[in-house]
């Protein structure tokens, strides 16, 4: 399956944030209580990681690079290096918040099959989740397109570092840097950054990122589908499902007859297939979750309402 992403990102429209968050929550526990979760997780949660997003009700519209625009021309990937070359910094010293250590706690406590995550960002891996299927890629991975041929990301830091001797001090310098979700950030003049090429092959070498415009590889799709059936709930956190990558598993999820709660800030395309949607904090409605004094306490009022 081909997913085209949008190109041109503007924010999701608001919801009004809940004011009755506590009954909201009480309803989540008693929703998920006992349910094998799956946690679909977007760009959403990591923003109080001070990553930030492209659909957050207030976010600035933005227009990432595509695969298209890569490919195209030398001159395109020089641009995107070095724009990268500054902004994956950024992303790699962003730490795990209260929401990435809630899903922690929740798979820790037998509660959590695994996560299906659309960021890029790594932090459930920092936060000690197990089981993270990484929709759409990492950045701490680049690869050749032609032949395959991989290096960290910190070592082709390091070499480009001395290619390009002063070129971040000469950036800062101008001014702040905007850094963007996909480790990208706002440079304007990259004419004097130098970029390899692949030296197995020369190819054209790439974050191990699935870009705007560009598949998510079918073997990981079919890996997520297979982690989803194997739970009885999907939460969705922190994600619009604006796009069919991440849609597509609260569908599955809905015709299935899985329990579907979402908690995202903004609307999202499955807030109609949503058993519960909550538009708060996912640090503060995750965090609740994973409480098992508070999860105590809703089963065992559960359990005298039903006696």
């Amino acid at each position: 399956m081909r997913t085209r992403l949008q190109i041109g990102w503007t924010p999701a429209d608001p919801t009004p944030v809940d004011t009755d968050l506590h009954a909201r929550i009480d309803r989540m526990r008693a929703l998920l209580a006992g349910r094998r979760l799956v946690a679909l997780t977007g760009a959403g949660i990591s923003t109080e990681s001070g990553i930030p997003d492209y659909r957050s009700p207030g976010a600035p519209a933005r227009t990432p690079m595509t695969l298209e625009m890569f490919l195209s021309s030398p001159q395109f990937r020089r641009h995107y290096w070095a724009r990268n070359h500054l902004g994956w910094r950024h992303m790699d010293a962003a730490r795990p918040n209260a929401a990435h250590e809630a899903i922690t706690d929740l798979q820790q406590q037998g509660r959590l099959i695994g996560v299906i995550t659309q960021n890029v960002d790594m932090l459930h891996t920092k936060a000690g989740t197990r089981r993270v299927l990484e929709l759409h890629g990492c950045y701490g991975r680049v690869r050749c397109l032609a032949c395959d041929w991989q290096i960290s990301r910190h070592r082709l830091a390091a070499q480009l570092e001395a290619l390009n001797m002063g070129f971040a001090e000469r950036v800062r310098s101008r001014g702040a840097i905007e850094v963007a979700p996909d480790a990208d950030a706002t440079v304007d003049d990259t004419s004097d950054f130098t970029m390899i090429d692949c030296p197995a092959c020369g190819g054209i070498v790439k974050p191990d990122i699935v870009y705007f415009g560009e598949s998510v590889p079918k073997p990981t799709v079919q890996q997520a589908f297979s982690m989803l059936d194997e739970a009885d709930a999907l939460l969705v956190v922190g994600s619009s499902l604006t796009v069919m990558s991440g849609l597509r598993f609260a569908r599955h999820a809905r015709r299935t007859d899985k329990t579907v709660v979402i908690v995202n800030r903004g609307a999202t395309r499955a807030d109609d297939l949503a058993d519960l949607k909550i538009d708060h904090l996912a640090s503060v409605v995750l965090t609740a979750l994973a409480d098992p004094g508070s999860q105590t306490a809703t089963t065992q009022t559960a359990t005298r309402s039903s006696a």
